[in-house]
């Protein structure tokens, strides 16, 4: 056994953006036989976490075609059975997430001045 100090994580753990619930339809791959539906359940200016059933691997490199925005390169850094957690190549501006979270609707108490930080 070993003695250690330590010190309570912050709530928002690693992120270096917060995180907005959403259910937006996208698109993995930008076209031909590997493109795949997904479902976009948040959003960050920095990375999304989607549904899929789509197999994914973490490291694997994806686009994902967004509404509005179109595709990103991203990285997935998470996955489990049907979910995956994806890192943008190139963040989101803060217009491009504003327009993503408009098309969503249903958020009515995010704090959008958070995205400014």
């Amino acid at each position: 056994m070993i003695a250690a100090e330590f010190e309570p994580a912050l709530a928002n753990g690693r992120r270096r953006s917060p995180r907005a619930p959403v259910s937006l339809d996208a698109r993995i791959g930008r076209g031909g036989i590997d493109r795949a539906l997904c479902k976009i359940t948040d959003l960050s200016i920095h990375g999304v976490g989607l549904q899929s059933y789509s197999a994914m691997k973490v490291g694997s490199m994806i686009w994902l075609t967004l509404p509005v925005v179109g595709a990103r390169a991203a990285r997935i850094v998470r996955a489990g059975d049907f979910d995956a957690g994806c890192e943008f190549l190139d963040p989101l501006t803060p217009s491009e997430f504003e327009a993503l979270i408009e098309i969503d609707g249903s958020l009515r108490s995010f704090d959008r001045d958070a995205i400014q930080n």
